[in-house]
């Protein structure tokens, strides 16, 4: 019998409890051994919870436990879960964790603690929810050199973002929709910001090139200022309007950024919508393969936590070796880095074209009926550094979205 701790009784660690208690059998199977809950630890009080028969409040109880094998962090945060997931790891504990700050931190020193003391230090739930992308990087697609990564790896603004455009509505009208049905928190900014998803596709940078990205190096671009005018005409050329997080390796230059974008039909990820999520990973060997589930949750995030414990069980005295160097990963300006570029700007199409096409040259101008008073074109493909020299050029420039291919 392997006996685990869960760290955290909130939304994620209730769901570790309730995973493995309602498929215990066939959780052991898979293990090879019965896995068995000794502790679950928290500050608070569960009156009339089972958890209550487990439930400790020093950590000190787990730390010191010679049974405990491993440890499930599900609390979130770095502090103290930095400290708490470091001292299980050189008491010789594995750690599983749903934690992507403290992986996108702390990972590169967490994963060479690990090896060290022949533990695992696991994080499938960190990015994706109940997707699997981590393993499938580590293990599966080993024989590639995967060249580009680009994900929709937040539910909320992806919720959002579907809602304005099969619905019309406004922003602000969509947001409040998704906090009263709990899609959203009361402060959204980490989501609504873009901040959540930078930190995801960090993550997946650093295991995809091997070295740590630091995620305050990538341009990060949140969804605020998207507004249903732009979906008339996202949906009047037949495109959507998505919130990337993208790593790409372009010879040997390396970007990264977190933006929304405009992507037509054709485009793999055009058509997750709502809560869930989908990574596009594109290796030299294999092209693209594509992730799709659900991306965040009570039990599909449990259900990746459950998964890394039955790993670290299966690799109990044997460390699973995941590429990441704690050598820092250069993050090429973006402002070098080319794409075309979806632009709103006052006045008629018929004034402006001329002084427009004198910074852009040729663009695809696009113009929507019930919109009087101003129009959109599209740019050939250009660099940000050109892009912001063009628009410098253009008066009543009203927003700009870049648009993926």
């Amino acid at each position: 019998m392997i006996n685990i701790a869960v760290l955290g009784y909130g939304t994620v660690g209730s769901g570790v409890v309730e995973v493995i208690r309602t498929n215990q059998e066939s959780i052991n199977k898979k293990a090879g051994q019965d896995i068995n809950i000794k502790y679950v630890l928290d500050l608070r009080e569960f009156p009339g919870d089972p958890v209550m028969d487990i439930l400790v409040h020093d950590y000190n109880v787990i730390l010191n436990d010679p049974e405990v094998e491993i440890v499930a962090e599900v609390m979130g945060g770095v502090n103290p879960a930095y400290d708490f997931v470091k001292a299980a790891l050189e008491k010789g504990k594995s750690v599983c964790t749903s934690n992507k700050e403290l992986v996108e931190k702390h990972g590169a020193e967490l994963l060479k603690i690990a090896k060290e003391h022949n533990r695992n230090f696991l994080f499938e739930a960190s990015v994706g929810g109940g997707i699997p992308i981590i393993r499938p990087l580590n293990q599966s697609l080993t024989a590639d050199e995967i060249t580009e990564i680009t994900g929709i790896l937040n539910g909320t603004t992806n919720y959002i973002l579907t809602k304005m455009c099969q619905e019309g509505l406004a922003f602000d009208t969509v947001l409040k929709e998704a906090q009263d049905l709990g899609y959203a928190e009361r402060n959204p900014e980490a989501d609504v910001e873009g901040f959540d998803a930078c930190r995801k596709i960090a993550i997946l940078a650093s295991l995809a090139f091997g070295k740590d990205v630091d995620y305050e190096n990538i341009y990060t671009e949140g969804i605020t200022k998207i507004t249903d005018v732009d979906f008339k005409y996202a949906n009047s050329i037949g495109c959507a309007v998505k919130l990337f997080g993208k790593a790409k390796k372009v010879d040997d230059k390396f970007y990264a950024y977190v933006a929304p974008v405009m992507v037509n039909s054709t485009h793999p990820l055009y058509s997750v919508n709502g809560v869930f999520n989908g990574i596009l990973v594109n290796g030299n060997v294999l092209g693209d393969v594509m992730f799709y589930g659900s991306g965040a949750g009570k039990l599909p995030t449990a259900s990746a936590v459950v998964s890394d414990i039955v790993d670290a069980v299966k690799h109990l005295n044997t460390n699973v070796i995941i590429q990441w160097s704690s050598k820092k990963l250069e993050i090429t300006d973006i402002k070098l880095s080319s794409k075309k570029f979806f632009v709103r700007v006052s006045g008629q199409a018929e004034d402006r074209l001329a002084q427009i096409e004198e910074a852009f040259g040729k663009v695809q101008v696009i113009k929507v009926a019930e919109l009087t008073d101003e129009f959109a074109f599209i740019t050939s493909e250009l660099t940000e550094a050109a892009f912001e020299e063009a628009a410098s050029k253009v008066d009543g420039i009203i927003t700009r979205i870049r648009i993926e291919d």
